[in-house]
């Protein structure tokens, strides 16, 4: 579990290091003092915590997209199929009322048994998937309903089915759609935030995680895979590039992190989904303030500013 100091802190540090040094002022102690802090807490978690992390993001009874929209949304009406090829159920995608609000809702859903999660393949989408999540931004945009996903999915499909449907092309498109949306957007990584697959529906205003889910580029099982040739070295890939909410928090790749129950979120279902509605309701009140013009522009801007770009 997340240790609440260490959360104070790598806030404090994100927020200093984003900071404009104006008429020469410092805050380079500040941010050492703070860095010295959080190492001292680092020794206190190890690399142990962070696997802890990977194992609860893919827990098999943590709630999944449907189980918070049960609990979540009021008068859920499913979309289904993208208007022309197939309708690809590792994404859910649908209209329901958050708190009084109406809003559209996609999120990807892995199943509960193995009959459930072989047709859903697992969470892990199709490009006929992503264009059907298209059509609801299309929808919410058209219509000013303000959008929100869920994210969970190992990543996109990698099949020779799904390229040759135009699996990359889709997910390009999908994030495009979204920088170019005039309504509020909200993203929350539930579970597994996995490389393309996921970040494919989260170029939204405000992205969440959820405090024991995982958002990175590859798997630690694939990361060990290339750097070592062994995938059981999945450890040592995963507290190398560190893919827990805490890091991701402070490398500024989320803008928030969604408490959960004691224990995780499998624990308790209800409560879970509680602390998630309390922190897409207050994301999506924050964003909604902004003009729509000026909203885009800091979607874009905020997403254009993310890594080290160096010539040599």
């Amino acid at each position: 579990m997340a240790n609440e100091a260490e959360l104070r802190l790598r806030e404090r540090l994100s927020k200093l290091g984003g900071m404009k040094l104006l008429r020469g002022a410092k805050v380079s102690g500040e941010i050492e003092r703070l860095e010295k802090q959080l190492e001292r807490l680092r020794g206190e978690r190890g690399d142990e915590e962070i696997w802890r992390s990977v194992e609860l993001a893919r827990h098999q009874e943590r709630p999944y997209t449907l189980d918070y929209v049960e609990r979540l949304l009021d008068d859920f009406f499913e979309l289904h199929g993208d208007r022309a090829r197939a309708d690809d159920p590792a994404l859910v995608t649908g209209i329901g009322s958050l708190r009084g609000r109406t809003v559209v809702l996609v999120g990807h859903q892995k199943g509960r048994d193995l009959k459930e999660r072989t047709r859903r393949n697992f969470g892990m989408a199709y490009p006929e998937g992503y264009r059907k999540a298209m059509r609801a931004m299309a929808l919410a945009d058209r219509h000013g309903f303000p959008l929100v996903t869920l994210v969970d999915t190992p990543g996109a499909y990698p099949g020779v089915a799904a390229e040759q449907h135009g699996q990359g092309g889709a997910i390009a498109r999908s994030q495009a759609a979204m920088m170019a949306l005039s309504v509020p957007t909200v993203a929350c990584v539930i579970g597994e935030g996995g490389s393309g697959g996921a970040v494919a529906i989260a170029v939204a205003d405000r992205v969440l995680m959820q405090e024991n889910a995982i958002y990175s580029v590859i798997s630690p099982e694939g990361c060990a895979a290339i750097l070592w040739r062994d995938a059981g070295e999945a450890r040592k890939a995963a507290a190398a590039f560190k893919p827990d909410a805490l890091h991701c928090r402070e490398l500024g790749v989320i803008d928030g992190i969604v408490p959960e129950p004691a224990g995780g979120a499998h624990t308790d279902h209800d409560t879970a989904a509680a602390l998630l509605g309390d922190a897409l309701v207050a994301a999506l009140a924050e964003v909604e303030s902004l003009d729509p013009v000026e909203r885009r522009r800091a979607r874009r801007a905020k997403f254009r500013a993310m890594g080290v770009f160096a010539t040599a």
